[in-house]
């Protein structure tokens, strides 16, 4: 599936909502296209890996140091960051201890494809191209965001902010920066600006990024990229990604989204696994599905899905054995605009069945939509646009606050705290 540039544009465009706990003023108007009682993590409770993050979520609610470090990894839904950055914004303003380094972000627009709107990273985009992994004909280096930007000029400025239009109580600040590269390659000069900043910079070429370690903490630097030799034949540079990194204990969310992506997709990125074991994530949310499925019936190869699915289970496992994996159902979509389309039924199945396999938890969107066809009903309620398969930001506030319920329900269930009173800890953030 490609994504329309026009409806990413719409999303991107329309006036972005509070950070606001919205399920209860909505209920009386949207309430009957919910289906409240799906709206859990089945299987948290039978799982060992839940139990011990709900114990690490429970220190940092006590105000107690510590770090847990979430992934997210999806589509479309997922590199626009719009409800995921929500989910973000709750868990980071818990508490004064509970907001972690920004972490891992991607520069989407030197890319040329939309960027969330809560950091910013600008150059001469007239200087770069931009390759995704689920694009065909593209064929580059991918590492774990799967888009890369290739520079082949002969110098350009990159201007870095860990904060554009963000919700956090406190700005994000990084005493150290890591950018993802081909270092492979030596055909560029990458530099900081501004030198009196820099105590040390380090290369690593296993994990193919340069460190930079900086004498006190910013939210904002520029880098410089020069090429060594003008007369070098087809120089390259390419862009994997962006690291903003301090000493703050606390939540990290990384979410890695490209547009159109699905497991084959993803699997281009030969570096991706490499990238992954340079962390060990506490909690790995899978949003990856819609794009595998959005095809006719006949054409979709449920075996293969799950094949690739489960692959990607063990792949997180080889990061982390205890990490807590929370898979998740696709919402219902339209194929074409024309029909609901069945296969996320198949999808939801095969994923419930790996949920038990793996003793994982599942959030089913299907079903808390209200299942095939509910697409339709958000789209007339406006909370889809026309291609009935994005959300529209009332549509992704509402997925936000869905989940945060959901994980609140669990949280609780495991700890024996009071759901009522978690949950209005997260209703009254001043965010």
């Amino acid at each position: 599936m490609k994504i329309k540039i026009l409806v990413l544009s719409l999303l991107m465009s329309m006036s972005t909502l509070a950070q606001d706990y919205i399920l209860d003023s909505i209920t009386p108007k949207y309430g009957h296209l919910i289906n409240f009682k799906a709206n859990t993590f089945q299987y948290a409770s039978e799982s060992p890996y839940f139990k011990k993050l709900f114990n690490d979520l429970d220190s940092v609610y006590a105000g107690k140091k510590k770090n847990i470090h979430i992934f997210h990894i999806g589509g479309s839904h997922i590199q626009a960051d719009i409800y995921s950055n929500k989910i973000r914004t709750y868990l980071q303003n818990m508490n004064d201890v509970s907001l972690g380094q920004r972490g891992f972000v991607y520069p989407f627009h030197l890319a040329h494809t939309n960027n969330p709107t809560n950091y910013r990273i600008e150059a001469d985009n007239d200087q770069w191209q931009g390759y995704r992994c689920s694009v065909r004909k593209d064929s580059v280096a991918w590492g774990l965001s799967g888009v890369s930007a290739a520079f082949r000029g002969i110098e350009d400025k990159i201007y870095v902010k860990a904060n554009y239009k963000n919700y956090t109580k406190k700005p994000y600040t990084f005493n150290k920066l890591r950018v993802f590269y081909n270092t492979w390659m030596e055909d560029y000069d990458l530099n900081i600006s501004d030198s009196t900043l820099v105590s040390s910079d380090t290369i690593n070429l296993e994990g193919m990024y340069k460190e930079y370690r900086f004498n006190r903490t910013v939210d904002s630097v520029a880098l410089q990229i020069k090429i060594k030799d003008p007369t070098s034949v087809s120089p390259e540079f390419l862009l994997m990604g962006m690291e903003f990194m301090n000493d703050d204990p606390g939540i990290e969310y990384t979410t890695i989204g490209v547009n159109g992506a699905s497991f084959a997709w993803y699997e281009r990125a030969a570096y991706f696994e490499k990238q992954l074991q340079l962390y060990q994530p506490d909690m790995f949310i899978i949003s990856i599905g819609t794009n595998d499925a959005y095809m006719p019936k006949k054409d979709f190869n449920a075996e293969k899905f799950r094949d690739y699915y489960e692959s990607f289970i063990q792949m997180i496992q080889r990061a982390n054995p205890q990490c807590a994996i929370l898979l998740t159902v696709p919402n219902d979509d339209y194929y074409k605009k024309s029909y609901a389309n069945p296969n996320t039924a198949t999808q939801q199945r095969i994923i419930l069945e790996l949920t038990q396999k793996y003793r994982m938890a599942v959030w089913d969107l299907y079903s808390i939509m209200g299942g095939l066809g509910a697409s339709n009903n958000w789209y007339k309620a406006k909370l889809m646009p026309s291609d009935r398969i994005h959300f529209t930001n009332l549509g992704y506030s509402i997925k936000a606050d869905l989940f945060i319920k959901a994980l609140v329900d669990a949280w609780a269930e495991s700890s024996g705290k009071d759901k009522t009173l978690l949950l209005n800890h997260f209703k009254n953030l001043d965010e």
